[in-house]
């Protein structure tokens, strides 16, 4: 078996840390890879053992249109690059919708497609219906992250399953090394993107609102975009602002709580790994009512959901959370839900989709 993995933008987000997981795993176990991503760039998927690389050009640009060519032209690069080297008995595997051109190449060259969907929310919509009627063509078998996913992407006719993301188990053993002080809860933390849309403002706002609590955010974004994003914006001094990090281990070491404020109407979370990540530590979570996020916290038990556009009730749930008669039952539950989402079930279930 040979797998050309496909992943458009190499970094230390969700969805590439994911394929990286699978990656590992399937060199463990003799398959040959190829990873097939950008150049230039550093991130989950890169300098991995026992793995081939495929790079080629592509730049992120924060304006649409100049994004939508420069994702057009590294697909013709990926296709110019790989037509004559992909064979019929090779596996297709795209790690997220964003790389149509192994979509093409895999039709092109009669292999089998795995699709491997993250995401749900994509704009423009015009972008999202190329995209995913790509998608809708040509996979084999589509995979994806949550049961809200399989249903808001539904495909006729095709192999489809569910994958839930995991943690790796050098992450969990880390974990497991780190002794929780029984005090009552006082650390929050967030973990995502530097959008708005992501919940920043509101965790400024909760910072404001809470000043007996200490809150650190740590952003994918570099210290000059976080500078940018701040100018002129109200902090509460109880507020810490990190770029991005390789190593979340001491972040959720120091956390009590960890929270996920995105958007319903702009962003619908369809996981929600640092949540998992955070479990790993015993930690609960505050996280929107919609979604496959929802799969993960169940409201009142290990967390509780809370629209973040509603700033009071987001407030008052927090408030309730940080009391201990809450908490702590609260914490045992999330460290039991960790037993979902463990590595080795992420990689018997990959398996079984690949031996099908």
């Amino acid at each position: 078996m040979k797998i050309y993995a496909f992943h458009l933008l190499n970094d230390y987000s969700g969805s590439p840390k994911v394929l990286m997981q699978l990656v590992k795993g399937w060199t463990k176990s003799g398959i040959d890879v190829t990873v097939v991503t950008c150049s230039g760039r550093e991130g989950f998927l890169s300098h991995l053992d026992q793995v081939h690389y495929v790079e080629y050009w592509y730049r992120w640009a924060a304006n649409p249109f100049l994004r939508l060519i420069n994702l057009t032209l590294s697909q013709v690069i990926v296709v110019a690059r790989l037509v004559t080297v992909i064979k019929k008995n090779d596996i297709v595997y795209i790690n997220t919708v964003l790389p149509f051109g192994a979509a093409f190449l895999g039709m092109l060259k009669g292999c089998r497609i795995i699709y491997h969907i993250h995401e749900t929310s994509m704009k423009p919509p015009l972008l999202k219906r190329f995209l995913f009627g790509v998608m809708k063509w040509s996979a084999s078998d589509v995979i994806y992250v949550s049961k809200y996913l399989s249903e808001q992407e539904q495909v006729k006719n095709k192999r489809t399953h569910i994958l839930y993301n995991a943690i790796e188990d050098t992450f969990l053993m880390e974990s497991k090394k780190s002794v929780r002080p029984d005090r009552n809860p006082q650390h929050i933390l967030m973990v995502c993107s530097l959008k708005s849309y992501k919940g920043v403002d509101e965790f400024f706002h909760l910072a404001l609102l809470h000043p007996a609590l200490r809150f650190q955010l740590v952003v994918n974004a570099s210290q000059k975009d976080i500078e940018g994003y701040i100018k002129e914006k109200q902090l509460a001094p109880n507020l810490t602002i990190f770029p991005v990090q390789q190593n979340l281990h001491p972040f959720y070491k120091w956390a009590d709580i960890v929270v996920n404020l995105s958007h319903p109407d702009k962003w619908i979370e369809t996981f929600g790994l640092t949540i998992i990540e955070g479990m790993a530590y015993g930690l609960p979570a505050i996280v929107p009512p919609a979604g496959g996020i929802t799969e993960i916290v169940t409201d009142g038990e290990n967390g509780y959901w809370a629209d973040p556009r509603d700033l009071q009730f987001l407030s008052d749930r927090l408030r309730k959370l940080c009391t201990p008669e809450v908490y702590f039952p609260m914490r045992k539950k999330a460290a039991e839900r960790m037993n979902t989402y463990r590595e080795k079930l992420l990689m018997n279930q990959s398996f079984a989709i690949l031996n099908s």
